[in-house]
């Protein structure tokens, strides 16, 4: 299969794409309305509400404006580069997870496989997030952006001295 085919394919069976689908097939992020599926051997996900995913495009564009300048990029039109996009994401919802929850970003929920942070559910975190801040606009930009710059996609090995 061809990209264009692959493409044409995803965008067939898949109307409803995660907005945070990288930072869930990174396995950083959670969501309770995920419906995760496999075409050509990669990971896709769908979005099962129309009404969140709307939220959550807005939030995350609300994300990648405000961390512009941290992040060094000068116009966004859609997804940054994989990496910077993955750093929006994740570190975006880490630092909005651990603002809800009152905890420093490095103790967040961890992964006790790979002791890395995730988020466990985006979805009931934007929904704390917007009962506590009212509204996208209000949420605490300043603060979020500290944690995507802070993020760290995947630490550095130790090299063995041998």
């Amino acid at each position: 299969m061809d990209e264009d085919q692959y493409r044409a394919a995803y965008n067939e069976i898949n109307p409803n794409r995660c907005i945070f689908e990288k930072a869930i097939t990174n396995r950083r992020c959670d969501c309770s309305l995920k419906h995760p599926f496999i075409l050509a051997t990669r990971e896709g996900v769908a979005c099962q509400s129309e009404k969140a995913l709307i939220r959550c495009t807005s939030v995350l564009n609300s994300m990648r404006n405000n961390a512009r300048f941290s992040l060094k990029v000068i116009t966004i039109d859609g997804p940054m580069p994989h990496n910077k996009e993955l750093q929006v994401q994740a570190g975006g919802m880490l630092a909005l997870q651990s603002l809800l929850s009152h905890t420093e970003p490095s103790i967040a929920s961890t992964d006790s496989k790979t002791d890395l942070q995730t988020v466990t559910n985006i979805h009931k975190t934007l929904q704390a997030a917007l009962e506590q801040y009212s509204s996208i606009e209000q949420l605490p930009y300043g603060e979020i952006v500290k944690g995507i710059v802070k993020y760290v996609s995947r630490p550095k090995r130790k090299k063995n001295k041998e």
